[in-house]
């Protein structure tokens, strides 16, 4: 019965936000009610695709819909914090795509004010809830490897899009694109060597093929150290093709190598695999559902979905979404100054 389900908004009907919509009408405790579009070709086509939400070009108008419960925001970084400020001071939950903000002060002002309203926030760090992703944690958990001593994220890619007019760009919408997709990939470092402590440090090493716009580095590359004595690599290309992201753990007991390719980051037919060191043999570890952003994503809204009906935990809360910027601008920082830089951990 949809009387039963979640009624979501969603704020940003591009590329990205067209998939959320996606995600949220397939949902079996989720329904899309309302929508709010950049613009009136994208609100007709809102309308034509879903013509039993209301539609508006109007963000705040949707956040004045009773019916709403909870408003997934897809839209450029730059208008995150005004845009979820607006969802939270309207007593909505809120799910928010990554990043959380581009500064620390517009993160901790979301989280000041979730709190305040009694309101989940969850960021949109949608890699937790991957089949394959999320077994090397649970195999991390069990014990597997041992003690996490050392994990690399590798992500080898196609150009980013450009985004609406070009947001993606332009350096002061943006942020930067350590906090585009490298984000991801902190968030799964941090996560998958949570038990050798919180990171601490960062350093950081970045270059452009881009003479247009030197600022926006097409490779970039991280040593991040955690409390513990254990230590993440995180680095990234886009001056390569199709997509291709690989995750290795290594631990004092054994080590995992995840590792992803597509035609492109949204394809739903990707070749993936986990393999498994025990310390004496390597196995294949079964993946049997699809693992992808696209599948992800579907999840995603099921879980904030169920978080809201039931109280189950957030696959990502405020806090985590914080920390993935925090790492994100010490590694920014420290390209800046050309030596580590200190994360800021609240």
């Amino acid at each position: 019965m949809d009387d039963n389900k979640v009624a979501y908004g969603l704020i940003g009907f591009g590329a990205w936000g067209k998939h959320h919509a996606d995600a949220i009408a397939k949902a079996d405790n989720a329904k899309l009610v309302a929508i709010a579009a950049r613009s009136d070709a994208s609100a007709a086509a809102a309308r034509e695709m879903y013509p039993d939400a209301f539609v508006t070009t109007d963000y705040r108008e949707l956040l004045s819909r009773g019916e709403v419960t909870v408003v997934d925001v897809v839209v450029p970084s730059y208008l995150h914090h005004e845009v979820a400020t607006a969802v939270l001071s309207a007593g909505k939950h809120l799910l928010l795509e990554k990043p959380m903000g581009v500064s620390l002060g517009e993160c901790d002002s979301m989280i000041d004010l979730a709190k305040e309203r009694d309101r989940l926030l969850c960021v949109g760090h949608e890699l937790r809830l991957s089949s394959m992703w999320g077994k090397a944690k649970e195999m991390i958990e069990d014990g597997f490897i041992g003690t996490p001593q050392y994990c690399l994220v590798e992500l080898s890619r196609n150009p980013y899009r450009q985004g609406a007019d070009g947001w993606r760009y332009d350096i002061h919408r943006v942020g930067n694109w350590i906090l585009e997709e490298p984000i991801h990939f902190f968030d799964l470092a941090r996560w998958y060597l949570a038990s050798a402590g919180e990171p601490k440090s960062v350093y950081a090493t970045a270059n452009s093929r881009q003479p247009d716009h030197p600022e926006l580095q097409d490779n970039f590359s991280a040593i991040m150290h955690l409390d513990g004595g254990a230590y993440a690599v995180v680095t990234q290309t886009l001056s390569a093709f199709e997509h291709h992201q690989t995750a290795k753990i290594t631990g004092t007991k054994g080590a995992l190598w995840a590792s992803w390719s597509g035609a492109m980051d949204r394809t739903r037919h990707p070749t993936f695999s986990l393999r498994a060191f025990d310390g004496n043999e390597v196995t294949t570890i079964p993946i049997e559902k699809p693992t992808g952003e696209l599948f992800e994503l579907e999840d995603q809204i099921v879980r904030v979905a169920d978080a809201i009906q039931n109280g189950t935990a957030l696959h990502c809360t405020a806090e985590d979404g914080r920390w993935s910027v925090a790492m994100c601008l010490a590694a920014t920082e420290s390209i800046r100054i050309g030596a580590a830089a200190e994360i800021d951990r609240r």
